[in-house]
């Protein structure tokens, strides 16, 4: 081996992970970044030095050398086998290489490196599998799944032999570089009904993946440093799993949903408890209570998760949800309390909740009636032993209730009766002091204490008060929780909230309403999403039309099909115009009046159309829609796709579930983030 050493190389190892996909092996690779990084650690780790635990991809997975494992960090995930590959072996029907193990491995350098030194080649080697190794030469090595002995293979074994490959770059496979380290924006998105996210079925963990890895993409083609030098980052996509923890056994909803299923068309009402059911889910006080729970609660827990793996992050943080996920989002931002006045809100709500119960409180009955109505007098002598009344009763919250011990099923019910209570409470109060209002003269309307009558008691044309006991308007009584944040911005992809608001009664977003908490609102939709509807009417005067702003497409141009429509519909009107002018010409002007002035008019009117046609596109760019946006448009729509143009009713669902793969959406969503100063486009 010293007489030729410039023969041999060490084989580059490179480090792959195991991806299931519908119950097969799938390896993947790990970026360039990090295989060098458990390479690095793997190496210090034969003398004792190194922390075993590597983390990769972005710091989302935890690698454990010693286990050889991959874990994930902001999900639940089964553990995925890592291994240091060098020798790679595929099938004549394999579409991919498979790495060997590393004791396979390990014997297979061991023989080439023999055979190269020595440079003896059709060597045998026998696997501990039974299977047999033949190194032809360094460039064709195959393996048998029987062993050859002192005779070359047959054509039947022949045809079986599996192509040997060694080292990473002799095989086929597309290795991503890596993700920047340095994270300047995080955000949270939140999933629809149903467990699929997409027409693939996939779940919202690869939807998001996907999504993070389109933004990589567009950050790398769109974005350059800023003027002062500074580099630009990477956006962080973390997924939001409500649907797990509401069909899970601590609820036992999909167990009760079951036993009422009928047995006729069971895959379709398999898909409608999975799915659809979600929607109804929503709108029932204790299971809309579950989902904002456990939405609010894992946003809290993953953005503490994600500032402990990444103590110098000091970028924004905004949310994102689709379908249903964009409706509970704006449910929880209508319902957060500003730092500021959360205290001050706090005490007054106390304040009036104390007054209200000295006069109001013998109306609700005894705690022993209470608890009758409702069907839970089995826990009377539980509240009893606490010395809890009526009146202590209204103020205590849903903890309270669990450290008494009592169930979460009754504790839903005992809080969503309390709340119902206080909700009629307050309406009767409203009730009550329109009555005071209208029964006054026109001098008494006039005086100070009138003026403060109507400051208590606004009119339904003012602004939307979304704070009424954390009610939201028309919505089901329940308990929205805080977001230990302030999101930057809110995008809604495919949204519902136009729908929802006005079933609940809400015909008019007062336009100097606006998030508490969250200073940007962005509704995209695609023109042929069954489910999206647009906000900007509910906000906007009954006569001002304005269409949603067309977002580009992420090339830098509008599509080409789209361009062509719009030329041949702009012609067409202009010819439509014109004919109706000339109809008008013979229909009311006398015969010798056509030639002095009916051509002229003709030859002028279609510029002036085409003048008022671009002045109305700028117009609308610098339209004021209320504050939700901070006075910027809200609504835009997405372009269609040349061959969806064709019959948009065959394209309706799968335009519903495009956003995670849309590069102008995501593109859209960059360009909020980063702002006009951090953004120069590189691709037009």
């Amino acid at each position: 081996m010293d007489q030729y050493p410039e023969q041999y190389e060490p084989v580059q190892y490179h480090w792959f992970y195991n991806q299931k996909v519908h119950g097969r092996d799938s390896w993947q690779p790990f970026s360039r970044k990090d295989s060098q990084r458990l390479e690095d650690a793997h190496k210090r780790a034969d003398v004792g030095d190194v922390d075993l635990l590597v983390a990769t991809e972005g710091r989302r997975y935890d690698v454990r050398l010693t286990e050889r494992l991959r874990y994930a960090v902001y999900w639940e995930q089964e553990p995925s086998e890592v291994r240091r590959c060098s020798w790679f072996h595929k099938g004549n029907k394999e579409m991919t290489y498979t790495p060997h193990t590393e004791a396979i491995s390990d014997l297979l350098e061991q023989a080439y490196m023999i055979s190269v030194t020595l440079d003896e080649w059709k060597r045998h080697l026998e696997l501990p599998t039974g299977e047999s190794i033949i190194l032809h030469n360094p460039k064709l090595m195959t393996q048998h799944p029987v062993l050859c002995r002192d005779f070359p293979p047959s054509p039947s074994e022949r045809t079986q032999a599996r192509t040997l490959k060694r080292g990473v770059d002799n095989i086929p496979v597309e290795i991503p570089q890596g993700e920047p380290d340095s994270v300047d924006h995080l955000v949270f998105m939140v999933h629809g009904i149903g467990p699929a996210c997409d027409l693939r079925l996939r779940g919202i963990v690869q939807c998001v993946n996907e999504f993070r890895s389109t933004s990589l993409a567009l950050i790398s083609s769109h974005f350059s440093p800023s003027e002062d030098g500074e580099g630009v980052g990477r956006v962080e996509f973390l997924p939001i799993n409500w649907h797990k923890v509401l069909h899970g056994e601590s609820t036992g909803v999909d167990r009760d949903i079951e036993r009422i299923t009928l047995p006729s068309i069971s895959r379709l009402r398999q898909f409608g408890n999975d799915t659809v059911l979600d929607l109804f889910f929503y709108n029932s006080a204790t299971y809309c209570q579950t989902i904002v729970d456990t939405v609010a609660s894992e946003i809290n827990r993953l953005h503490s998760i994600f500032l402990h793996r990444h103590p110098h992050f000091s970028g924004t943080v905004s949310v994102a949800g689709h379908s249903l996920g964009s409706l509970i989002l704006f449910d929880l931002l209508t319902n957060q309390k500003s730092q500021g006045s959360e205290l001050e809100k706090s005490t007054l709500h106390q304040e009036n909740l104390s007054s209200s119960l000295d006069s109001s409180c013998n109306s609700l009955g005894s705690l022993e009636e209470v608890l009758l109505s409702i069907g839970l007098e089995e826990h009377l002598k539980t509240l009893q032993r606490e010395q809890i009344d009526i009146e202590a009763l209204l103020l205590c919250s849903e903890g309270d209730l669990k450290e008494l011990g009592i169930p979460l099923g009754p504790c839903k019910k005992i809080m969503n009766y309390v709340m119902k209570w206080k909700i009629q409470n307050h309406f009767a109060s409203e009730d009550a002091a329109h009555t005071r209002l209208n029964s006054l003269s026109t001098e008494e309307k006039n005086s100070s204490e009138l003026q403060t009558l109507i400051q208590e008691t606004p009119p339904t044309t003012s602004a939307v008060d979304y704070q009424h006991f954390d009610v939201g308007i028309g919505q089901v009584s329940v308990h929205y929780p805080q977001l230990c944040f302030h999101p930057k911005a809110f995008f809604a992809f495919g949204s519902p909230i136009g729908m929802f608001l006005t079933v609940r009664g809400l015909k008019r977003i007062d336009p100097g309403y606006s998030f508490p908490t969250c200073g940007s609102f962005y509704n995209i939709f695609h023109p042929f999403d069954p489910v999206a509807y647009r906000i900007e009417p509910m906000i906007l005067p009954p006569d001002v039309c304005a269409p949603p702003m067309l977002i580009p497409h992420h090339k830098g141009r509008k599509r080409m099909h789209l361009e062509l429509k719009e030329g041949l519909t702009r012609v067409g009107s202009d010819l439509l115009g014109s004919l109706r002018m000339v109809w008008q010409s013979f229909s009311s002007v006398p015969a010798s009046a056509l030639a002095e002035g009916g051509a002229t008019e003709m030859a002028v009117s279609p510029t002036d159309e085409v003048e008022d046609t671009l002045a109305d596109q700028e117009e609308q760019k610098i339209l004021a829609v209320g504050r939700l946006n901070r006075g910027r448009r809200i609504d835009y729509v997405l372009q269609e796709k040349p061959i969806e143009s064709f019959n948009e009713y065959l394209f309706a669902i799968q335009s519903h579930l495009c956003y995670w793969e849309s590069e102008d959406t995501a593109l859209l969503l960059l360009r909020e983030l980063y702002g006009d100063k951090e953004c120069t486009s590189s691709s037009q």
